[in-house]
């Protein structure tokens, strides 16, 4: 039985193809059209999947789509009608596009199949699932668990902003809900909007900033203050209430309402690439602090409802690795699974799952060891044949070395030289995190190396700090944490051991100095609070990755290296070979690794 998931025309457009409960491939539809967050119709990520899976149109049993677009329509509806005539503006810009195209999305989808084959019209069958039930069954299905609590938290879906569920074998079942316009999601991208970064993609700029606001704890507190006394009201079981006379998503084309913000915070919204001050940073790490509250109230609830010891999360704010950390930590639950792919992207996945195990009635099927999401390398991967074609187009001069010894070997004299490589391995990462595949390396142990590649690579601010990929058996090694964390989503402290000395005045130091200050053994991957977002490496999961890492391990002592996304700022994660090399070209990184062939920048043309 196949299946396809589609999630599309909000933002992070995927497909996603799954055969008998196996997850096939996965892909965003940004990662082939180069448009960052493309929310378009996934026609190429269709096409991968559907190629990949070596299957037509006519072969699925069901195409599913991750929303109830009716559902949606009745909360617009609704929100309008309550808040009015508040909102016209809005109202009259949104319904137009509702009539013209969502209201008719299933002729729009099958026409759009159509486009990308011919296929049987009437023997399409075209589902749909509830937001957060796509969600809940993209964490639950994939985890490895048979039995499992599962708790949802985005911006909106239909009405959902939330939800607590309970995953038993093939089965979910949602307890409880929290609605529109309540949200922990839109909560955290109203702040993202006032620190100016863009909503719906900013966030994560805005949990990088957080840890650099933590200069006087009463200014903390007084932000909290604020923001707990006229913002959120917060209940002993996680849900809020949020006080709509300081936000403007629900009905106006703001997040907020900017005069009754400044006079709240003493500020005005920060525009975007302004200088950050210090205001922006103590706001950022406020709000952090609220949401992670809320989330461990949340899943203290969860588990007193559900009695169950494993936990499984979905949904954008699920990407939160700081809060993830701090719910690892709490020990709330004994096992926890984060779908990689948490946002609208995993929507696809989660939409061929819950149709596959909930609508047709299969048995769930369990691995005997981990999740099922394959490392979440899911995309597309190019043969020897293509990288060759791709060269010659460029006129790239590269050396091909033929054992993957031989290039680990190499490639972990050049880190130690300091240099800056982009990595590109089989198949392309499913999600926002690049996990070894799509990657750029760094030396983790060099002090200019964080500063070289935001600035001279990346283009992004200085303040953004850089993960660390570690050897699985080591990571206690390194850092206070002893759990696994294969996909990027927990974040925790840089271990004493391994620690500089700190002065006792280091947090009156400015952003800059903290920024600049040399924290421990690992400092391009050691954030101003002395943490670091890790991904740890294990290698039956991700052998070559893994090989690496322990090829470093023998040269250095360390089995780590700087992990980031093969990328610029402003760009989606590179798929093909060639968008690998166009980012290597236009950019000061040293060499390009592209499987078994290896470009150095001083000898391309």
């Amino acid at each position: 039985m196949k299946i396809l998931g589609i999630s599309c025309f909000y933002h992070d457009s995927a497909a996603a193809i799954v055969e008998d409960g196996k997850i096939i491939a996965a892909a965003q539809e940004e990662r082939f059209t180069r448009k960052k967050h493309d929310s378009s119709f996934p026609t190429n990520a269709i096409k991968f999947c559907l190629e990949y899976g070596g299957v037509k149109i006519d072969d699925l049993e069901a195409v599913v789509f991750y929303d109830k677009p009716l559902l949606k329509f009745e909360r617009l509806l609704e929100t309008y009608y309550s808040f009015a005539p508040k909102g016209i503006a809005s109202f009259m810009s949104a319904i137009p596009i509702w009539l013209k195209e969502k209201l008719f999305l299933k002729k729009l989808i099958r026409s759009e199949l159509s486009d990308i084959e011919s296929y049987d019209k009437k023997k399409l069958n075209l589902l749909f699932t509830e937001h957060h039930q796509a969600h809940a069954a993209s964490a639950y299905f994939p985890s490895g668990f048979d039995d499992a609590a599962i708790l949802t938290l985005d911006g909106v879906g239909e009405w959902a902003t939330a939800s607590i569920g309970i995953g038993t074998k093939n089965k979910i079942s949602i307890l409880k809900e929290l609605h529109f316009p309540h949200s922990i999601g839109l909560l955290y991208s109203s702040f993202t909007y006032w620190l100016g970064f863009r909503v719906n993609s900013g966030e994560y700029k805005l949990m990088g900033l957080a840890p650099y606001g933590n200069r006087d704890a009463k200014v903390i507190d007084h932000y909290k203050d604020v923001i707990k006394s006229e913002l959120i009201d917060i209940k002993e079981d996680g849900s809020i209430w949020l006080n709509q006379k300081y936000f403007n998503y629900a009905t106006g084309l703001k997040m907020v309402n900017e005069d009754k913000w400044e006079k709240l915070f003493g500020f005005t919204r920060r525009e975007k690439d302004a200088e950050i001050d210090q205001n922006h940073c103590d706001l950022a790490l406020a709000i952090q602090q609220i949401t992670e509250e809320v989330i461990i109230k949340m899943a203290k609830h969860v588990q007193e409802l559900t009695g169950k010891t494993n936990i499984c999360l979905a949904g954008g704010v699920a990407l939160n690795c700081v809060a993830n950390g701090k719910l690892s930590k709490s020990k709330i639950f004994e096992n926890i699974f984060i779908q990689p792919a948490a946002g609208d992207a995993g929507g696809a996945l989660g939409a061929a799952l819950a149709a596959y195990y909930q609508y047709f009635g299969n048995e769930l099927s369990i691995l005997s060891k981990g999740d099922q999401m394959n490392g979440s390398l899911l995309g597309p991967k190019y043969s020897d044949n293509e990288i060759e074609l791709m060269a010659k187009k460029y006129n790239g001069n590269y050396s091909k070395l033929e054992s993957f010894d031989q290039l680990t070997n190499e490639v972990a004299d050049l880190n130690l030289e300091g240099k800056v490589i982009g990595w590109f391995q089989g198949r392309m990462e499913y999600g926002p995190r690049a996990l070894g595949n799509r990657s750029i390396l760094g030396d983790p142990c060099n002090s200019e190396m964080q500063k070289k590649i935001n600035l001279k690579i990346k283009y992004r601010e200085n303040f953004r700090p850089f993960a660390p990929s570690v050897l699985f058996e080591d990571v206690s090694k390194y850092f206070d944490f002893e759990d696994s964390s294969p996909y990027m989503l927990m974040v925790s402290e840089v271990s004493n051991e391994n620690l500089n000395e700190i002065p006792d005045n280091y947090n009156s130091y400015s952003m800059k100095e903290r920024l600049g200050y040399q924290k421990s053994k690992f400092p391009s991957i050691t954030h101003v609070d002395f943490s670091a977002r890790i991904q740890t490496v294990e290698k039956d999961a991700h052998p070559r990755y893994w090989k690496l890492l322990h090829q470093l391990k023998i040269k250095t002592g360390f089995g780590m290296v700087l992990n980031t996304s093969f990328n610029v700022r402003g760009e989606p994660i590179v798929c093909a070979p060639e968008d690998a090399y166009n980012c290597f070209m236009n950019t000061e990184m040293d060499y390009l690794v592209i499987e078994n062939y290896i470009f150095d920048k001083l000898g391309q043309s």
